[in-house]
């Protein structure tokens, strides 16, 4: 499906509308190039189009020339912002409850994104990964807000007492990195993660943190109604578009099928029927999205052509040439002296 047909919650973009007037910005402009009035979107149950979120967070960023709105706005997210959800989380009887819920029902907070906690021998890790396509400004500034909410919101989970961590991002090192000193217990590692997304890894255990407001019946209230909204909450999308996107984004490497797949929770042959329902094929997409990265390495002429050969997943420079040479009819030295 396009872009249209996908929605998400707007409240989330509310909050956003409100950072911005902090800053003195017309958001009726911002709010006239999304389509959405500000009655709608100051709505407790409205949704926006995935299509209008793009709009509103090209005008955004047009608007104030400033490639670090997703702080501001990730910081200004509360647990409170969640809803249900939050309130969930709240009520539960650690850190690492809390966490477990907020995964399970991710797609009532941001159906665009998915969320994965797990633990392991005294580590625990937060990951977010994108499920539905999107522009690559619309998907970096997701991302930062993700991690910079999640930071925030663990630090009122937990009364103040984060333990440190390293925050690795999928996205190369944006020009706003120093304002991370304003969260001192993430140590930030940009250009790290081989496929979109983040994680987050904490050498602690969650369970050795019981939450102050913990209550079993206000926490199974929760989780009933989360259960009954999740039933009916449905990622809609061209699965075509987000396959293209994560190909598109990632880097050392494309992710196989198989990883795809298991980002939905899906088999790798259900995701492949998907595909082919759509009129194509992973490998189609894959081919694309390689010999596209591969053309705009070259023309950056940063990178050697063995650099390049190894960034897209090749053994050796000869494969790589070989591969280029069948899809371009020029050798990617040849192509390079077109260029310039």
């Amino acid at each position: 499906m396009s872009l249209a047909t996908v929605e998400v919650p707007a409240r989330y973009y509310a909050r956003a509308g409100e950072v911005l007037l902090r800053m003195g910005v017309d958001i009726t402009r911002i709010l006239k190039a999304a389509r959405i009035s500000l009655e709608r979107i100051n709505h407790p149950d409205a949704m926006m189009r995935l299509d209008q979120v793009e709009a509103l967070v090209a005008e955004a960023f047009a608007l104030t020339g400033r490639t670090d709105l997703a702080l501001d706005v990730g910081r200004a997210l509360k647990l409170s912002s969640h809803s249900l959800v939050g309130y969930g989380m709240l009520s539960s009887p650690d850190a690492d409850y809390a966490l477990r819920l907020a995964a399970r029902f991710f797609k009532l907070i941001m159906p665009a994104f998915r969320m994965r906690y797990r633990t392991r021998s005294g580590f625990a890790e937060i990951a977010f990964t994108p499920v539905l396509s999107m522009s690559r400004l619309c998907f970096q500034f997701h991302l930062e807000t993700l991690a910079v909410a999640t930071h925030w919101e663990l630090r009122e989970l937990l009364e103040g007492r984060i333990p440190d961590y390293d925050l690795y991002y999928s996205i190369p090192e944006p020009p706003h990195a120093a304002r991370y000193a304003e969260m001192p217990e993430a140590r930030c590692h940009f250009g790290w993660e081989p496929t979109p997304g983040l994680r987050m890894v904490f050498a602690t255990d969650f369970r050795e943190h019981p939450l102050a407001l913990s209550d079993p019946s206000a926490l199974k209230m929760a989780e009933q109604r989360c259960n009954a909204m999740v039933r009916t909450a449905l990622a809609r999308g061209r699965v075509s578009d987000w396959v293209g996107m994560m190909l598109r984004e990632s880097g050392e490497g494309l992710p196989t099928l198989v990883e795809l797949a298991h980002t939905l929770n899906l088999s790798p042959r259900t995701l492949d029927r998907y595909l082919r329902r759509e009129g194509t094929h992973y490998r189609e997409l894959a081919r694309r999205a390689r010999l596209d990265k591969a053309c705009a390495l070259i023309a950056t002429g940063d990178m050697s052509l063995t650099q390049i050969a190894y960034e897209l997943g090749y053994t050796d420079a000869a494969n790589f040439t070989r591969a280029f040479r069948r899809e371009t009819g020029l050798s990617p030295s040849a192509y390079r002296r077109r260029l310039r």
